[in-house]
């Protein structure tokens, strides 16, 4: 096969994606542009924007000045008079990342270098910038007597909510946001139905003053926003003058952290270069200015290609479709694979093979597909079906409606006090979400038993053993389960290649350390179907000890508050499992010693759910955790919008900066101290 006909091929199955791709920014820009009602968020349609750019950077000879993504804004309506704008609008291209807003300056600096512009002819060119907001609203422009403004039109966030609400009353269709509430309002043919909605707007640029001399009388676009000021505009107050671009980052960064608490909506911060001698010699390439950019977030959805789907075999053997796509950016990190939960979510999302797909990634949340773009098929996509075998260990798999109405249950185990006899007992019941599931029926599945071990360390916090250790010590006959991890000795772990005296002796010092554990704790290590973390602790919370729990019956399991049939069912069989027990009793005969629940002392934090971040100087995470519990509390693992507080330690990640982007109360060690 001959190299160009390779590339003919690919260069083909590229073109059509181009044509794709600009079929459906098309469609996307229509319903946001002129009917204000856009079909998909931001993010996705920035997603599609951006991989049609990189096409095109890729094959030049797709370019085309006529084509949708090089035009700015979208049809006129044909019920307003049409006019002409004396000065062109332009739109403000992106960037996604302190890298590419560094190759944007390099390119401007390499063809000011290139210019006849006297100021630039300096080998040691400098640029300043005047960094402000990117409000989310609508660009307009307006012309006064003296003067023409640019402006971007907004709608506050009480304002949206306020008419939100009174057209929710009126059986009214809602607004998305408050870009579309604004443009929508502007649009309205009754002035005053406009003025009902109570729009706001911040010039951000001075186009034109008719009269001599004006553009050498105002040469920085920072003393455009001073003169704004003082004829009585309301500006963006947060702007700001930087003389190296190595300073925007920083200042990005910092609004980042307000942003959730401004007043109005913004999706990121526009940077201009502030000479504009020198951002009028840079020109205009397509629609968007060279001299300025708009730095957006980091997108919480983006959209890919779904190449493949592959099958991950969970630790109870329940097999997990995965979507597999090129390495994609989103909520600021590279993920390749998204879970598609299992087989009625592939259904409900009429997913297939070589579909284009919405992932979602918000905060520290697994990837995730959220929405197939149908409009962007090919004809050649395929569905997917679901594998007769375990892909690990060729097991047979078994379908398994979650929570079927008819169970049976068998005992006759006098382990951990469970009575002796064997009886059974029919129970029907109806879950709110029954779904289906597939299951590896192989016992012996080594992916099975690769991941609960991973779970187990986890639960354990034996940071030390990672899945790469675990199999080390595994593949070499140390552990044949779990159990076996606390009759390790440096003697066994010491020879092996790559580890030595030191390394044993860490290893060996952790797995000690961590053989005492709270009840909620080793509930959760044992991988009880449906059990994490929240779950566990109601049931230690209730049961206090595990002979109560082994001893209780499907009922008082039921009983309990946020536990459904289906968790007490999988409980209630856990525990009448021979095997399951057996390893209960290894791990209390190696050495496992469960702590006791501490009784909830008063309910002052009922109904409360904290998330811990960062290092706690006074006390463990670990006590902060069963302090909280004890007063009735909750914690979490990951930030939500039902957190009540995250308490903020030193050196706190993610979770801080996802809990400052939904508003969540933030405390520090010495307030939650207060509040204990």
């Amino acid at each position: 096969m001959k190299e160009s006909d390779v590339k003919k091929r690919a260069s083909l199955a590229e073109s059509k994606r181009v044509q794709k791709l600009r079929s459906e920014i098309a469609r996307l820009r229509g319903a946001y542009h002129t009917k204000d009602s856009p079909v998909v968020a931001d993010d996705v349609y920035d997603s599609l924007n951006r991989e049609l750019k990189s096409l095109i950077e890729k094959y030049p000879e797709f370019d085309d000045l006529n084509a949708p993504e090089n035009r700015v804004g979208g049809k006129p309506l044909d019920k307003f008079e049409k006019v002409k704008h004396e000065i062109k609008m332009f739109s403000i291209g992106n960037v996604f990342s302190d890298e590419e807003l560094f190759a944007w300056e390099k390119r401007n600096l390499k063809l000011l270098q290139r210019s006849d512009l006297k100021s630039s002819k300096r080998s040691d060119l400098k640029l300043d910038y005047f960094c402000e907001l990117k409000l989310d609203g609508l660009a307009v422009s307006l012309v006064y007597e003296n003067g023409k403004f640019i402006r971007g039109v907004f709608m506050r966030k009480n304002v949206l909510k306020k008419l939100n609400e009174r057209n929710k009353k009126e059986d009214k269709p809602l607004f998305a946001n408050s870009r579309n509430a604004a443009a929508g309002s502007l649009r309205q043919l009754d002035p005053k139905l406009a003025k009902e909605r109570h729009l706001d707007f911040s010039p951000y640029e001075i186009v034109q003053i008719k009269g001599k001399n004006w553009e050498k009388q105002i040469e920085k676009h920072s003393q455009k926003h001073e003169i704004l000021k003082k004829i009585g505009f309301v500006v963006d107050e947060h702007s700001r003058k930087f003389s190296s671009s190595k300073d925007i980052p920083s200042f990005i960064n910092e609004i980042s952290k307000i942003r959730e608490g401004l007043p109005f909506g913004i999706d990121g911060v526009v940077i201009n270069i502030d000479d504009t001698n020198i951002f009028k010699s840079l020109g205009v390439v397509g629609k968007d200015p060279r001299g300025i950019i708009a730095y957006k977030y980091p997108a919480e959805r983006a959209t890919t290609i779904v190449k493949d789907i592959k099958i991950n075999v969970g630790r109870t053997g329940v097999l997990t479709p995965l979507a597999i796509f090129s390495p994609t950016s989103v909520a600021g990190s590279m993920v390749s694979k998204a879970t598609l939960h299992n087989t009625d979510q592939i259904g409900r999302l009429d997913l297939r093979i070589g579909d284009t797909v919405v992932i979602e990634k918000a905060g520290d949340v697994i990837p995730k597909v959220v929405e197939v773009l149908t409009h962007m098929r090919m004809g050649k996509e395929k569905k997917f079906k679901m594998v007769e075998k375990c892909p690990v260990c060729g097991g047979k798999v078994q379908k398994k409606e979650i929570g079927s109405p008819v169970r049976k249950i068998s005992s006759g185990l006098t382990l951990l006090g469970v009575p002796s006899g064997t009886h059974t007992v029919q129970k029907s019941y109806e879950l709110a979400n029954p779904s289906v599931a597939y299951y590896c029926t192989n016992p012996k599945c080594s992916a099975k038993d690769e991941r609960f071990l991973e779970h187990f360390v986890s639960a354990f916090e034996i940071y030390e053993l990672g899945p790469k250790i675990l199999r080390r010590f595994k593949d070499e006959g140390l552990i044949t389960d779990a159990a076996d991890i606390f009759t390790l000795t440096r003697e066994d772990i010491a020879p092996l290649e790559r580890f030595g005296k030191k390394s044993a002796e860490n290893i060996i010092k952790e797995i000690k350390l961590k053989k005492k554990i709270p009840f909620s704790k080793f509930l959760c290590a044992l991988g009880i179907l449906h059990v994490g973390e929240e779950t566990a602790r109601d049931l230690a919370v209730n049961f206090i000890t595990l002979d109560k729990l082994a001893e209780a019956e499907f009922e008082e399991i039921n009983e309990i508050e946020n536990i459904g049939p289906a968790v007490s069912e999988s409980v209630y069989d856990y525990f009448r499992n021979k095997n399951n027990l057996l390893f209960i009793k290894k791990l209390l005969k190696n050495g496992v010693v469960i702590k006791k629940v501490g009784k909830i002392k008063e309910n002052k934090f009922t109904g409360l759910i904290f998330v811990l971040t960062g290092t706690l100087s006074q006390m463990s995470r670990e006590l902060a955790k069963e302090k909280i519990i004890s007063l009735g509390g909750k914690v979490s693992s990951s930030v939500s919008k039902n957190t009540s507080y995250i308490v903020a330690g030193e050196e706190s990640g993610s979770k801080l900066k996802n809990a400052q982007k939904l508003g969540i109360k933030i405390i520090n060690e010495k307030e939650f101290l207060d509040i204990l």
